[in-house]
């Protein structure tokens, strides 16, 4: 019993740590995805960002982590944490109004990623597969703690993206990240609240789509990518589509 009762209270104090980390991680993305802090303008200082958070470092870091992982920031040693990327506008996409619009967006993906699946099994490198695989080990760490990040999953598809060697995949989702964020918080809030076997299912899922690119089965990668992201449509709109006829 008091085995059991040390470990739910390791837990709650993990996922109040990954609640904090959220609150910063999204507070500083939004600064900088709206240009408060310029393309390679140094952030301020851990201790700094801290207190003005309210956080501890540990906290912090783990935000800073991911916004590394998103290729948001970099750091330099010694230096600190600068930022990476200018504000990019989303190629005219219009922003995520409706639960329709998240349809679209589904549907939009299904013509997208399907084909860059197919193309990166043909042309991915070793690279391209390390770069799949730290994914998917984001994926599995927020897995066996009962959670969904939406930056892994995002940088997961980024990564099979990047592998076709087209930068028109990549520069797409990388425009359409917003737009595919919303789907996916939905989604992971729907996984948590279905328990560990959903969070499994979709972890299996990423992973059969790696482990078809890695072995080059084109055909197995396009229907791995349809599979997912066809269930994690199902999974959210639990099967009641909307009719988008005009």
């Amino acid at each position: 019993m008091t085995d059991n009762l040390n470990q739910d209270a390791d837990r709650g104090a993990a996922n109040r740590r990954t609640s904090l980390s959220d609150k910063v991680y999204e507070a500083l993305r939004g600064r900088i995805m709206r240009g408060d802090y310029g393309a390679n303008e140094k952030l301020p200082a851990e201790k700094d960002l801290s207190v003005k958070f309210g956080v501890s470092r540990p906290v912090l870091r783990v935000a800073l982590e991911r916004l590394r992982d998103e290729r948001l920031i970099y750091s330099r040693q010694g230096a600190g944490n600068f930022v990476r990327i200018k504000r990019e506008t989303a190629l005219g996409y219009t922003p995520v109004e409706t639960i329709a619009d998240i349809q679209r967006c589904y549907e939009f993906r299904l013509t997208v990623e399907t084909d860059a699946a197919a193309l990166a099994a043909l042309r991915r490198n070793e690279a391209a597969l390390a770069e799949m695989e730290r994914a998917l080990h984001l994926l599995s760490d927020a897995t066996g703690q009962q959670l969904h990040r939406e930056d892994a999953d995002f940088a997961f598809h980024q990564s099979v993206a990047q592998a076709t060697n087209n930068q028109y995949y990549g520069e797409t989702l990388k425009a359409l990240r917003d737009h595919i964020y919303v789907g996916m918080k939905l989604h992971g809030e729907t996984l948590m609240s279905d328990g560990a076997w959903a969070l499994e299912e979709v972890l299996a899922e990423h992973k059969a789509i790696y482990t078809a690119i890695r072995e080059r089965a084109p055909d197995a990668a396009r229907a791995a990518m349809r599979a997912h992201i066809e269930h994690s449509r199902e999974r959210l709109f639990g099967g009641g589509l909307f009719d988008l006829s005009l």
